[in-house]
């Protein structure tokens, strides 16, 4: 029996979502500062996508494990889902903290792990949470909510770089060590990845199980030790196979994007050491420009393709983002100015506003409201498994393929986008609600 859920208010759902402003702050300083830091501490250009593994293999298990476990949790005080991303959160923090006291490359390495680990224990449950509170009628808007504070949390980690790098930057970069003007951005996310989580925490009460998830709840906790911590991927793999066809397209429209946005997030910063010769601070700031220019499109579209989605359809929404996202990655590596270089960012930040909104929507349509966290797992799987195979598998075809060139490798990204846009075309969310009734 599903259980009623009232609409919620604005500024209701906007409370909901605060906390991904911190986890995606996290998230953008993973984009733009890790890579540049493994460069300061004296890693190769084709090193970069392997010593990226840790966000795909913790996304792989930590995800689906966590989704499975909150599933069949549930107290009175502390709700389902928030003890997960609230213990996420301060391990995440704690990483934040550390990661630029890194004295070593490995060193910096097993952090990059352990923050994974919690970003992704933070990240499942979150969305899960918002399927949880919002009925049907309310799924996009949530979500999209979800798209502009994933827009403005990456912008402000962007900003941070910028604006520190711009006071305290200029120094002669020194081999092997990290600069100083590279911490605060740092020291301001491990204090926003609590703080935000907080205050969703105890703006937003869970709403309770209905009987029927409470037996099943309930019998969880009646089994041995052994039993409960084979459940989680006994649930995993139950899900897997009855997994609607709706999730296997959308699978094959994430190999493509996934990688292809891998790509990108490793290889712009030597792209402008390339294309516009510079050193690795002044790249990294660029890159941090480029990020901040396309998250604050996000911010700002994020909510304006709610209707445009209930208008047109979602598929056809998310096609046309993906293909404008192509078009970004196709004209970047050709401008060799600055500012100039910013402009494409605009359909970048609308495709990310989609790729960040509309998938989830359209899982939470048509997946059983019991197993909405696991689900949710398997959508994270999704991502990350392509992530995986570009560590493993880009630093050769960046060697042997693309000639060590960062500009072909944008190139190469520009391509799989194109691939995921006509594949998105295959995503019909009304024929995968009538194969499952």
């Amino acid at each position: 029996m599903k259980i009623k859920k009232p609409s919620l208010s604005f500024w209701q759902i906007f409370n909901m979502n605060v906390g991904f402003l911190g986890i995606q702050y996290s998230f953008g300083l993973q984009q733009t500062a890790i890579n540049p830091i493994f460069l300061y501490l004296g890693a190769s250009e084709e090193m970069l996508p392997i010593l990226n593994i840790a966000g795909p293999v913790t996304g792989l298990i930590v995800q689906p494990i966590i989704g499975a476990i909150s599933d069949k949790t549930w107290s009175p005080k502390w709700g389902r889902r928030k003890p997960f991303f609230l213990l996420g959160a301060i391990l995440g923090s704690l990483c934040l903290f550390a990661f630029p006291l890194s004295p070593t490359l490995w060193f910096a390495v097993g952090l990059l792990w352990i923050l994974d680990a919690g970003n992704n224990m933070a990240m499942e449950p979150y969305r899960a949470f918002v399927g949880d509170k919002l009925p049907e009628k309310q799924l996009s808007f949530g979500y999209q909510m979800q798209s502009l504070f994933v827009g403005g949390g990456i912008a402000l980690a962007m900003m941070s770089i910028i604006w520190f790098q711009d006071w305290f930057g200029g120094a002669t970069e020194i081999a092997g060590e990290i600069p100083k003007w590279l911490y605060y951005s740092f020291f301001i996310g491990a204090f926003l990845s609590v703080a935000t989580i907080l205050w969703s925490v105890l703006k937003t009460p869970e709403i309770a199980p209905s009987d029927e998830e409470m037996i099943e709840i309930n019998s969880y906790r009646g089994m041995s030790f052994a039993d409960r911590f084979k459940m989680p991927f006994r649930e995993i793999s139950k899900a897997v196979k009855e997994m609607p066809k709706f999730m296997w397209k959308l699978s094959a429209v994430y190999l493509f994007q996934w990688y292809a946005l891998f790509v990108y997030w490793q290889y712009i910063t030597p792209l402008f050491m390339s294309t516009m010769n510079f050193d690795i601070s002044t790249a990294a700031a660029q890159s941090a420009k480029m990020s901040l220019t396309y998250n604050i499109v996000t911010a700002v579209v994020a909510l304006a393709l709610v209707p445009l989605t209930l208008k047109f359809g979602g598929k056809k929404i998310y096609a046309l983002s993906l293909l404008g996202t192509a078009l970004a990655l196709f004209s970047i590596p050709y401008i060799a100015d600055p500012d100039l270089v910013l402009v494409p960012m605009v359909l970048f930040g609308i495709g990310w506003a989609a790729m960040m909104g509309i998938p989830y929507t359209m899982v939470s349509k048509i997946v059983p409201q019991n197993q909405r966290g696991v689900y949710m797992g398997i959508l994270n799987m999704m991502i990350v498994i392509p992530m995986g195979i570009e560590t493993l598998t880009f630093g050769p075809i960046f060697k042997y393929v693309l000639g060590d060139s960062a500009v072909n490798a944008i190139l190469f990204g520009g391509v799989f986008f194109v691939i995921a846009a006509v594949l998105a075309l295959r995503l019909n969310v009304a024929v995968a609600k009538q194969e499952l009734n």
